[in-house]
């Protein structure tokens, strides 16, 4: 029998994978409204796929479970709690601890335990396994840990959770073993690592390599933009290259859990080490400020109107972080209504996949119907998110103003006057 802790983005699609397996698993969330909707058979996450959510269904593989006698059964757990960033950009591990000290309550001889949360390297040996070890049994003797990291890419179908192969270290090479072996069960890929600790860095490093590159073609657009080059052409020109680049999309920020907070962990853990993290860090600070550099060009963009932004009616089309997602984990679309709320605009906004959002003190805003009204009404539609439901045609149509940073509407309205990339 299998534990999975936390039921979010990263439990739930791995507890579905082992239910689907043929293995018992008990899902666990201190999260009691969010139990209560799994329960009820709600789509907590909508971009899971029908055979996901098929196998998290309540009764034959998976059981949601508070009760400890019965948690006490499992001999796996899973720790897939969250892992953000404190006030100081520093890690907030409190979940893990959390998580590993209600594990530590009624761990059993023999078990697996396994971190499968993105963290700094050393927190699985130094913070899970000696709080893991106030049960009285010691870690690598009596029971086994390992770290196990997850790579969900929510809403992306041409990767399914069970095809993207699985890092496994182990705190001991028998735990490295035991979890490699177990999730080859779910998995068609698993790829053992020496240590913990190596896992841990893959883990950051795959998301730094983004972040950086994102950052990257972030700075180039706004120096394209200000040499009067027009920045896709080039990312596509240099796309055409077969090896040595790899495309990366200029935008108005980053989101989701990952890619903004996990390159802060590794700088993190380098200034602990005594080192710093200057290129890290820097590509922080361009993707953290390109919200700003939207706030701006939407300004601009009124202003050369003849109207101001206080009082000017905005239109965010999309709030999610990323296309076809629900999915509103730091996403930029939040950072740009703060600031142009702060600054006197009435924002509203358009998404069909996320009915309400908050991101203004007062009340949370509720989604907008697309329609040729809505965009009329508004004195600039901003571009945020390119979902694949949205009627672009009708967008380029309606809108009195545009600032577009996606690139999405430049074939229908490049050289219009309404018409402004950001």
């Amino acid at each position: 029998m299998l534990a999975v802790h936390g039921l979010g983005h990263v439990g739930l699609p791995l507890a579905a994978a082992f239910a689907r397996a043929g293995y018992h698993v008990l899902g666990h969330d201190i999260d009691a409204a969010r139990v209560a909707a799994l329960a009820r058979g709600e789509p907590v996450l909508p971009h899971l796929t029908p055979e996901q959510r098929s196998a998290l269904r309540p009764g034959a593989n998976f059981d949601l479970c508070g009760d400890r006698e019965r948690l006490r059964e499992a001999s796996v757990h899973f720790l897939c709690v969250p892992t953000p960033l404190g006030l100081h950009r520093e890690p907030d591990l409190s979940a893990v601890r959390a998580a590993s000290a209600f594990v530590a309550s009624l761990l059993r001889p023999e078990a697996l335990v396994v971190l499968c949360s993105t963290t700094y390297p050393g927190t699985t040996r130094e913070v899970v396994a000696p709080l893991l070890e106030q049960s009285g049994l010691r870690a690598g003797a009596d029971f086994e840990v390992a770290y196990a990291p997850e790579r969900e890419d929510p809403g992306r179908a041409d990767w399914p959770s069970r095809s993207v192969p699985r890092l496994v270290g182990g705190l001991t090479p028998r735990a490295g073993a035991l979890c490699r072996s177990l999730l080859a069960q779910a998995f068609d890929s698993v790829v053992p690592v020496s240590s913990c600790e190596v896992a841990e860095s893959a883990k950051l490093l795959e998301n730094v390599f983004r972040a950086v590159n994102i950052a990257l073609v972030n700075e180039l657009k706004l120096i394209l933009s200000a040499l009067d080059i027009d920045p896709w052409e080039v990312v596509e020109a240099a796309s055409t290259k077969p090896y040595g680049f790899m495309r990366f999309d200029p935008g108005p920020g980053l989101g989701g859990h990952c890619i903004p907070i996990d390159p802060f962990y590794l700088a993190w853990a380098a200034r602990r080490a005594g080192r710093s993290a200057r290129f890290i860090e820097l590509a922080g600070e361009i993707n953290t400020a390109m919200p700003e550099h939207v706030v701006e060009r939407v300004l601009l963009a009124l202003n050369a109107q003849g109207k101001p932004l206080r009082g000017a009616r905005v239109l965010l089309l999309g709030v999610a972080y990323k296309a076809d997602v629900a999915d509103t984990r730091e996403a930029p679309a939040l950072s740009l209504c703060r600031r142009l709320a702060a600054l006197g605009a009435r924002v509203g906004y358009c998404d069909p996949h996320v009915p309400v959002v908050e991101c203004r003190a007062a009340e949370p805003l509720h989604a907008l119907e697309l329609t040729p009204a809505e965009l009329a009404h508004s004195d600039v539609v901003v571009v945020v998110t390119a979902h694949s439901a949205f009627d672009w045609d009708l967008v380029a149509r309606h809108a009195p103003l545009v600032v577009d940073t996606r690139h999405v509407l430049a074939s229908r309205l490049s050289g219009d006057p309404r018409y402004v990339e950001a």
